[in-house]
């Protein structure tokens, strides 16, 4: 055999070597990463589709957590995994954001990672605590005029996704608010009730109880569509701020340069995944709205589209990491 005939083999084999694996693909257990504390939305979503994809794939799928510094251990690891489908990371709206406030966040979300999909779209609620004056957003909107800078408001943390919300939200409304961060979701949804602060734009899945106990107002949903855990309560664009929208989804993303096809055969199979009735069910019966994207490519372009408007918001409203 010729030199050259022998380079023309040894190329036709590097080619063929990426398929083989792709069309085998997986050959081996698969990792998701949760870079957040272990029983929240985005860790508990993870698991629900991982045990469905351990089902279609013939392959396990574990989820092991990777909680610290707002994400970033887990998603600094993931980053540095080899690009071969086996390890994913799930994201929520804070993968999209992190980058915009913090300083040195060891990861650039379009560049380090390629999207895979979509798990959920969960919708937000403005909770009042009920000795606020108020009963809907209309009224609540005067107050606030009326009092600007006055009404405080909690957050899970500079940057998270209440807070965000409460951001976009003023602007359109053109309301002043204070917002005093805490360090989770929790303290801070014990401070609305106890009467500490007035509102929160909170998760319905974490509210609902306290609304249905009395003890919160849900006054308006963030999404285009009601919520069907609460379908009297309006969105915020029918009760008067149009175009408003808002949402705290969840997804998979994986190191840049994950073989395509790799990535398709798991956002097909996720598709399955959130279409099965017992797991959609359980999860709508919390206020989680199971998705998944139609297209990788449909994914990236959310992705692209929460860091570039999160980009903007933080500069205008002056949002920094504490």
């Amino acid at each position: 055999m010729t030199v050259i005939a022998r380079a023309c083999t040894a190329a036709v084999l590097a080619l063929a070597a990426p398929l083989a694996a792709a069309q085998n693909y997986p050959a081996k257990p698969l990792r998701i990463i949760n870079p957040l504390a272990a029983g929240g939305n985005v860790d508990i979503v993870a698991r629900g589709v991982a045990e469905q994809l351990s089902r279609t794939l013939g392959q396990q799928v574990l989820v092991e957590n990777r909680p610290g510094a707002s994400a970033l251990v887990g998603t600094r690891y993931v980053r540095g995994q080899p690009a071969d489908g086996y390890t994913f990371l799930a994201i929520a709206n804070t993968f999209a954001r992190v980058p915009a406030i913090v300083r040195d966040p060891g990861y650039d979300p379009l560049k380090d990672f390629t999207g895979v999909t979509l798990t959920c779209d969960i919708p937000m609620v403005l909770v009042v605590n009920p000795a606020l004056p108020v009963k809907n957003l209309k009224e609540f909107i005067a107050l606030a005029k009326k009092r600007p800078g006055d009404l405080t408001y909690g957050s899970a943390g500079t940057g998270g996704t209440g807070h965000v919300a409460a951001e976009m939200f003023s602007q359109q409304a053109g309301i002043r608010l204070m917002h005093i961060p805490y360090k989770g979701n929790a303290p801070a949804t014990t401070d609305l009730v106890g009467g500490q602060i007035m509102l929160m734009f909170d998760q319905v899945s974490t509210s609902a109880q306290y609304i249905r106990a009395g003890r919160l107002r849900g006054l308006a949903v963030t999404t285009k569509k009601r919520s069907p855990v609460f379908p009297d309560i309006p969105t915020i664009d029918e009760a008067g701020v149009r175009g408003f929208e808002d949402s705290t989804f969840n997804g998979l993303v994986a190191p840049a340069g994950t073989p395509r096809e790799m990535l398709e055969k798991i956002r097909g199979e996720t598709v399955k995944a959130v279409a099965v009735p017992a797991l959609k069910e359980r999860f709508d019966r919390i206020g989680i709205p199971l998705v998944a994207s139609n297209s990788l490519d449909e994914f990236n372009a959310h992705l692209r589209r929460h860091v570039e408007e999160f980009a903007a918001l933080a500069k205008t409203a002056g949002i920094q990491a504490n």
